[in-house]
Formats: C-alpha cells, structure tokens, sequence
C-alpha cells in the first residue's frame, strides 16, 4: 500500500472513532431528560397531590382549632406571676403595694381586651352603606361635603364653633 492510502485509513478509523463517541455522547445526553420510572409504589398513604396541596390541606391547629379566635385569650392560662420571698419590688414599696399595683394593671389589661372583644366582627355591609348613600338612584352625594364618605367621630369639636359657656366657671 501506499503511503496516501495508509494515511486515508489513518483518517477514516479515526473519523469512525469520533461518530462513535459523538452517537454515544448524544444518546447519553437524550435518556438524561426521559422522565424516569415511579420509583416509589402506590399507596393509599402516598397520594398523587401536588407538594403545594398537600401543605395547604395540614391543619396545624388541629388539636386546638380555636386557639387563635378573637378572644381566645380568656381560655388560656396567662396570668402574671405572685411576688414571692426573692421577687423584686422596686425601693419604696412594699410587696403587697406593688402586687396590688400589679393587679390593677391586669385589670385593666383585661378590661381593655374585652372592649375590643366585643368590637370584633362588627362591620358595615356595604351593599346597605351604598343604598342608604344613594349612589344606585342619584348623584347628590358626590355633591356633599364629605363625597359619601362615612366621617369618624372624634373627640374633639373640630367645626370652628366654640361653646361659651365650656369654661365658665358656675360655682361663683
């Protein structure tokens, strides 16, 4: 053989080894993104749901549904603790001084959450705020002062008036 037909081999052979790798190369990198096979078995404990579903349908509360209500303090046990032999009282006290003060403050505390408690859930339905406004039939509340709007009441007198006899003193 020649020497130009011992080089056209060389280039063949080496032509095939790289179709090879190539074929390989591609087949590898195409079964990498064939979905693969259940590789867990079926139970009636493993259910087909989404990971999202399946965190959204644990209920976390559970043994105590009603442990976060509006007003589910009162069922706890949160109290504030009695002043004992090594507690602190501030200088000038005396423990049964201070615990009384410390008691009021409960008190009050507690009176103040039930005020709000039985605030909760009381709402305006809007569909009879937008008929007693009158939006349905007219346009005279865009009109008003207020444009329909609901005005908080305050403590204050804030329309400019001032009431003469306020401040004056009656007992002279």
């Amino acid at each position: 053989r020649t020497r130009a037909d011992l080089s056209h081999l060389s280039k063949v052979r080496t032509m095939k080894g790289a179709t090879v790798i190539v074929a390989a190369a591609t087949l590898a990198s195409a079964s990498a993104f064939v979905p693969a096979g259940d590789a867990r078995p079926s139970s009636a404990l493993f259910e087909k749901k989404p990971l999202a579903q399946r965190i959204f349908d644990m209920d976390l509360f559970a043994p105590k549904s009603d442990q976060n209500d509006y007003g589910a303090r009162n069922k706890k046990n949160i109290k504030t603790g009695k002043i004992g032999a090594g507690s602190y009282v501030p200088s000038g006290l005396s423990a049964a001084e201070y615990q009384k003060i410390r008691d009021e403050q409960d008190a009050k505390k507690a009176a103040n959450y039930q005020r709000n408690v039985a605030k909760a859930g009381k709402f305006i339905d809007y569909t009879d705020w937008y008929k007693k406004r009158g939006t349905d039939v007219t346009d005279g509340w865009i009109k008003s002062v207020t444009r329909g709007h609901d005005m908080a009441k305050t403590k204050y007198d804030w329309s400019g008036n001032t009431d003469q006899n306020k401040n004056i003193d009656q007992s002279v």
